[in-house]
């Protein structure tokens, strides 16, 4: 009987403790729930926005596409642009590579500002923000000087890319455009140095060096 009482009075404690808690911080328990809502909600909105938004930018990639079939050039090119600059790593690169393997926009400046504008604005895994290292040095390798170049392509031939040897080719064949056959020299050897590469690398580097040595 005793025990029973004393249960009863630790329930009725524990309950008045609780009651009391609850009313003391009712406001901030409330306040809370409120918050954590809110971010909840937040956070669907978000996620569904940026799933409609990447919709809408695959529609105005395929768009594109078709202005470029019916011979719209200009309607395409607007397009196009806008994607990138929506700064969506998929879509954007999809678009910039649209335009510059279909020769869209012709000029130098402005290409290169849309390849800074990608690089500088997206994600991108290792290997793809690699790629377009590469290819916005073999863009610019006829315009800009010899530092620029060895500056753009210098975290490539930095690192153990696998674009590496297609950066260490580029540089050798910009320095034998320019008769500069030392340096050129210096380039192609790395190429050679490089273990486990395709044989077709070696190969060039070789006949480059053969070249070098006869001119």
């Amino acid at each position: 009987m005793n025990e029973d009482l004393i249960q009863a009075q630790y329930d009725i404690t524990k309950k008045s403790k609780l009651k009391r808690f609850y009313e003391s911080n009712k406001i901030l328990i409330f306040s809370s729930i409120l918050v954590l809502t809110i971010i909840f909600v937040s956070f669907g909105i978000y996620f569904e926005k940026k799933e409609k938004d990447r919709i809408l930018l695959s529609e105005n990639y395929i768009q594109a596409k078709i202005y470029l079939e019916n011979k719209n050039k200009k309607e395409a090119v607007n397009i196009l642009k806008k994607v990138i600059f929506a700064n969506d790593s998929t879509y954007s690169t999809l678009s910039f590579f649209l335009i510059l393997n279909q020769n869209l926009v012709t000029d130098h400046e402005e290409l290169s500002n849309l390849f800074n504008h990608l690089l500088n604005n997206n994600k991108f895994d290792k290997e793809v923000k690699n790629l377009l290292i590469y290819k916005k040095a073999l863009l610019s390798s006829d315009f800009i000087s010899e530092s620029q170049l060895l500056i753009d392509i210098q975290p490539l031939l930095n690192s153990e890319t696998l674009w590496k040897p297609h950066a260490l080719l580029l540089i050798g064949d910009y320095f034998v455009s320019k008769k500069e056959y030392i340096k050129a020299r210096e380039f192609y050897n790395q190429i050679l140095l490089i273990k486990n590469l395709q044989k077709d690398f070696y190969d060039q580097a070789k006949s480059k060096l053969i070249f070098i040595k006869n001119d």
